[in-house]
């Protein structure tokens, strides 16, 4: 499940830039990725109420998949057929409608594994970031295969270098075509109908017999989390920090791409294999999965986030300062492994933080709640900004996107920081003692307001 629902996103996430620049739509990269945030608002809030009421998650999983590929699938069609004469209203319509559906999968997919693992009796916090790698192995398999793979003119095959020859205006490899659209389609029906094979997640009953509020009615319950202080600074952190989360997936292609521009720099391994080269940082993400667990332990929730936090620091700024020969290229592969560091600590441990510190008939709520705050709000804000940083610094110029981006690197690297200094201040650490596991404290502790109460002063993970 997780090799899949990763694949999917891997197949487009970190390239479509590449084709929608060399398409006439470089300008507009930044909506690709917002609108990723901005459904993710409410979608994921929305399937989360409808896999903690009326679906079993699993099932969700399945439907969600499915409509996501039909449109991407549609996506691609209209973009295979139109050339370079594709028209924004139209492929960004279908492309909207599709990651209006993938993205509450995200959640999904973390409360099916979740709900399996405790029903098997495995403690989620050791169990599931090994499990979690495999999304990032299918993340970095889908990157690599759209990196290289082509088809043109009836023939198809592999190449880490244009198969039409160097210098060719044209570069058929997915990584610069629509086709990695189809890719995206093909994998989320497949995913799509495995989901209704995966493990049962039974539906859990609300209030016990009681009779529901207006709010628990309708999955609304898991913003009570905001009264709880420590939850909502977590949440408004997690906002702020998500506005980092899409910035390099959008922008790094066409920056190392780039290159290509200047005669130096043009038959660079670095700057012809840009989504090939972005993928160490899957690869640093599923060596950091693994530690995930000994960090929370060790160090706390809090300084688990702090060390992501500056870890974005150094994604952007590596970036700033590098250049695809050699030392420079040295500089970028640095700032691809930090970002597994960045993403990980971010991403996985507040998802794990979430899940620990929620009742059960809640959580997949808590989750669409967490994806809310990151990849909606957060990205969203995030995306426009950045975008509108980008074009104030940098234009397409012969079908790459040149400019100053050293400063415009600069530039999202300061705000990372800033961002890390409030958080020493703000966010009060929950301890580094493992809490204890959810079965434990459920039940007459649970709080009201669906946070979890630790049983004594040392409260969490």
């Amino acid at each position: 499940m997780n090799f899949l629902e990763f694949a999917i996103w891997g197949s487009y996430l970190t390239c479509i830039g590449n084709y929608l620049g060399s398409n006439g739509l470089g300008r507009e990269i930044s909506w690709f990725y917002a609108i990723q945030g901005f459904v993710s608002i409410f979608m994921p809030a929305i399937m989360g109420m409808v896999a903690d009421k009326f679906m079993q998650p699993q099932k969700a999983l399945g439907l969600c998949h499915i409509l996501a590929a039909l449109f991407m699938g549609g996506a691609w069609w209209y973009g295979s057929t139109h050339g370079t004469d594709i028209q924004f209203s139209v492929i960004f319509t279908l492309y909207t409608l599709s990651v209006a559906f993938f993205m509450p999968t995200i959640a999904l997919a973390n409360t099916v594994a979740f709900s399996s693992l405790k029903r098997a009796g495995l403690d989620t916090v050791a169990a599931f970031p090994p499990i979690r790698v495999f999304g990032t192995v299918g993340f970095i398999a889908a990157m690599w295969f759209v990196n290289g793979f082509y088809i043109y003119d009836g023939e198809w095959g592999y190449m880490l270098s244009n198969p039409l020859g160097d210098g060719a205006p044209f570069d058929p490899r997915f990584q610069y075509t629509v086709n990695q659209l189809a890719v995206c389609s093909v994998l989320g029906i497949v995913l799509g109908l495995y989901s209704f094979t995966l493990p049962e997640c039974p539906l859990v009953k609300k209030g016990g017999g009681r009779k529901l509020t207006l709010a628990e009615s309708l999955g609304l319950d898991a913003f009570r989390l905001f009264k709880t202080p420590r939850m909502a600074i977590f949440f408004i952190f997690s906002m702020l920090l998500g506005v980092s989360l899409q910035i390099t997936n959008g922008y790094a292609t066409p920056f190392i791409t780039s290159f290509k521009a200047f005669p130096e720099y043009m038959e660079s391994f670095a700057a012809n294999n840009a989504t090939l080269l972005t993928s160490l940082s899957q690869i640093s993400e599923a060596f950091c999965i693994l530690l995930i667990p000994f960090c929370l332990r060790k160090f706390g929730i809090k300084n688990v986030m702090l060390i992501a936090m500056f870890a974005w620091v150094l994604r952007f700024g590596l970036f700033g300062i590098g250049s695809p020969d050699y030392p420079g290229v040295i500089l970028f592969i640095l700032s691809m492994i930090v970002y597994g560091v960045a993403f990980d600590f971010f991403n996985v441990s507040g998802a794990l933080y979430v899940e620990q510190e929620t009742r059960p008939e809640i959580q997949a709520s808590a989750q669409g709640l967490f994806m809310l705050m990151t990849n909606g709000i957060g990205a969203t804000a995030g995306m426009l900004a950045a975008g509108a940083v980008v074009n104030a610094y940098c234009h397409y110029k012969g079908g790459f996107m040149v400019g100053d981006w050293t400063t415009t690197w600069l530039i999202f690297a300061g705000y990372a920081l800033i961002v890390a200094v409030l958080f020493i201040f703000v966010f009060r650490s929950p301890g580094k003692t493992a809490r204890p596991t959810l079965d434990e404290v459920a039940g007459d502790e649970a709080g009201g307001d669906g946070f979890v109460s630790a049983p004594s002063g040392d409260a969490g993970l």
